[in-house]
């Protein structure tokens, strides 16, 4: 759908990255939804601040020969590559895939607070760089609960990394980019698809069929980064895991630093579950002692450090490392493996 030139911002003087959107000339109304969608990716991404997301700097339109105008997006120029490249000689250690994904999960877990779910979570969207890993292309973005908005019934996204909620008509939810970097996270590990493909023609939709294969032993892997992965992988979009305790979780199994933001994720709900009442100054007169002190000494919670040790840590050289955490994020431990 379209082409990426190396260009350069004259008025900023530095590199960027160009997407051109190609549009079919034959279908005008066909042209017009691909410009507002080009609009809404570069709208989706602008609006999101995170060192793990390609940053989005401009969005015009550029009038062809033919006078048609063609939509272009003016991004950051990403040195590195993509995911999929380095899949091609197979698995990673599993400390690079674990890695990997937990800044995957922590650029998600930014987007998803910020209502957006990227949709299209794969290999080829993924770029590891000298400073860390990039997540590309919110151009299948969608707001969470929109519906794919494709005439048919088609489903915008790659058929292998889509969550089977969505195959069934059920709008986009941040559940469902959960779902995807579990299949990432298992082809990196594995260096194949969590599903039996009996018939080349089955693999795209192979995960409607069956559940995935349980994860092959991996050495030196934990068990509890086994089980997430799993979990990802859940046919219920509501025993996924959301992709803050996602991206914290794979951060602790290797000491790695990622940023998440603070908030509560929107996830598939459930009948609610009454709350136990809780016990009142009028139950117990000690508690309105403790509620006083609380009032007078607030409490300030710790930053995150993957439970390993003071978070005032000296980075890992090995791997970069971003800048202190800022107001409004949680930071789990600098890295100590070596990728």
């Amino acid at each position: 759908m379209s082409e990426v030139w190396h260009g350069h911002d004259e008025v900023l003087d530095r590199p960027v990255a160009v997407k051109l959107i190609t549009l079919p000339h034959a279908d005008p109304v066909a042209a017009r939804a691909i410009v507002d969608q080009a609009r809404t990716e570069a709208r989706a991404a602008a609006r999101l601040a995170h060192p793990n997301i390609a940053s989005v700097h401009d969005f015009g339109l550029a009038p062809l020969p033919d006078g048609q105008p063609a939509p272009y997006i003016v991004m950051e120029l990403v040195e590195g590559e993509t995911l999929a490249v380095h899949l091609r000689s197979g698995a990673l250690d599993w400390r690079i895939a674990v890695r990997v994904c937990a800044e995957v999960g922590a650029a998600l877990a930014a987007a998803h607070l910020g209502g957006i779910v990227h949709r299209d979570v794969k290999p080829a969207n993924i770029v590891l760089t000298p400073t860390g890993v990039k997540v590309l292309d919110f151009g299948i973005a969608a707001l969470i609960g929109e519906r794919d908005p494709v005439a048919g019934g088609e489903v915008v996204g790659t058929p292998a990394f889509v969550a089977p909620e969505r195959l069934n008509g059920l709008g986009a939810s941040p559940a469902t980019d959960v779902y995807a970097v579990g299949v990432v996270l298992y082809l990196s590990l594995v260096g194949r698809l969590p599903w039996p493909v009996r018939t080349e023609p089955e693999r795209p939709l192979s995960h409607v069929h069956w559940p995935p294969d349980p994860l092959p032993p991996v050495a030196g892997l934990p068990a509890d980064v086994a089980e997430l992965c799993l979990r990802c992988l859940s046919a219920d979009p509501v025993d996924r895991p959301t992709s803050v305790a996602m991206a914290l979780l794979l951060a602790e199994a290797v000491e790695a630093q990622v940023y998440v933001p603070v908030g509560v994720l929107p996830s598939p709900s459930r009948p609610p579950v009454p709350a136990p009442r809780q016990p009142t100054p009028a139950d117990d007169p000690a508690l309105d002692e403790m509620t006083q002190m609380a009032a007078v000494e607030p409490f300030s919670p710790p930053l995150h450090n993957g439970g390993r040790g003071p978070a005032g840590d000296a980075p890992d050289p090995a791997w970069p490392v971003a800048a202190p955490a800022q107001s409004g994020t949680q930071a789990a431990r600098p890295g100590r493996h070596r990728a």
